[in-house]
């Protein structure tokens, strides 16, 4: 019988995502093979402290505090509690939004040389900026919604006016680089456009401004490495009191969606649906899995509107649902995800680190 492996799964985080990370990573504690993992759960505090917790909740402070063991040949963790220095097999940083889904903690542990579940630094950091996924997707010639984008110098510039002949009425005004429906509002007016802007800026120093799709909600979820794999779309169906898919229909209000999984399209626009979200995977440069926002339009042309690098592992979240419906359990799919990082761990071994020159030093 082959030996568990040590997994340590990181949640919370300094993000406005933080409780959303919590649910996420306590369903993956919940569900993972514990025949062939034993699951290290380790919060990161609003302030950005770590902590080795015992099971995941938002009391991350009672935890034991942790340091990082920064060498790539014994990377780690040390229990500040007790002294003891402890290592891991593998991490999956179950983190939302800013400093977990950018590339910065990505970064922190590829530094560390520890395998990861989830995209790098490179498709993190393009993913999550709303504005540079728009133009990447764009010039691969993908189909996205009119755009325009604002840094925080421009604010007082910004003119209502110009948006509107540019993009038309409603449209939505978005931070650029947070998820979860943060720092997003639909506009249909000057006086909403003003509360708009202060509310995105609020979280970030870029915004996006697009045009308003009324049509469907889809989403498609990506798995694998060369090649990916996609899913059959599903569709969020909103509760007509809701004007777009905010936090609250996402997270709060048991009523405000219904999800449909598979979503009832044809057979044509499906097939379309699932090209276009692996094409968007491989132009961001997304590893393991991601989840594909669409919109369909009355039309019938599609839209992608984002990519979630780590997609929500709550008990709504549709990532894990699509793929129950294609006969992959939640159990399964966690196991595959780690399978996953540890191929392409070993896949970039092959990577020369070192070169031979006629420097002298």
């Amino acid at each position: 019988m082959s030996k568990k492996k040590k997994v340590a799964i990181l949640f919370g985080g300094r993000s406005v995502e933080h409780g959303v990370s919590i649910n996420s990573a306590r369903n993956i504690v919940e569900f993972i093979d514990k025949k062939k993992y034993i699951p290290i759960p380790i919060g990161i505090s609003k302030s950005g402290k770590w902590f080795l917790a015992s099971g995941v909740d938002k009391n991350i402070q009672k935890g034991a505090p942790l340091s990082l063991v920064l060498d790539a040949q014994k990377p780690g963790f040390i229990n500040l509690s007790t002294g003891k220095r402890f290592s891991v097999d593998a991490i999956f940083p179950v983190l939302h939004g800013t400093d977990g889904e950018d590339g910065s903690i990505q970064g922190l542990i590829k530094a560390m040389d520890i395998p990861m579940v989830g995209t790098g630094v490179l498709g993190s950091s393009m993913s999550m900026n709303k504005v540079v996924a728009k133009r990447m997707l764009k010039d691969a010639g993908l189909p996205v919604t009119d755009f325009l984008s604002f840094h925080f110098s421009e604010k007082d510039k910004i003119s209502f006016n110009a948006i509107v002949k540019k993009i038309g009425l409603p449209f939505m005004v978005k931070s650029g680089s947070l998820g979860s429906s943060v720092g997003v509002s639909k506009v249909k007016n000057k006086k909403e456009f003003t509360i708009a802007l202060e509310d995105s800026f609020r979280y970030d120093d870029e915004i996006l401004v697009e045009q308003y799709v009324s049509g469907r909600e889809i989403e498609c979820a990506i798995l694998g490495n060369y090649p990916a794999e996609a899913s059959n779309p599903g569709e969020i169906v909103i509760n007509k009191k809701y004007e777009f898919y905010t936090f609250d229909a996402k997270y709060v209000d048991p009523e405000a969606v219904r999800i449909d999984v598979p979503a009832q399209l044809s057979k044509a626009v499906v097939e379309k649906i699932r090209k276009a979200s692996v094409k968007a995977y491989e132009v961001l440069h997304c590893e393991d899995f991601s989840r594909v926002d669409l919109f369909l339009d009355k039309k019938g042309n599609i839209f992608v509107n984002e990519i979630n690098t780590i997609p929500g592992f709550t008990n709504s979240s549709m990532f894990p649902m699509m793929w129950k419906e294609r006969g992959v359990s939640f159990t399964k799919l966690i196991s595959r995800l780690f399978d996953l990082a540890q191929e392409r761990y070993d896949r970039s071994k092959r990577i020369e680190r070192e070169f031979e020159s006629s420097l002298k030093f």
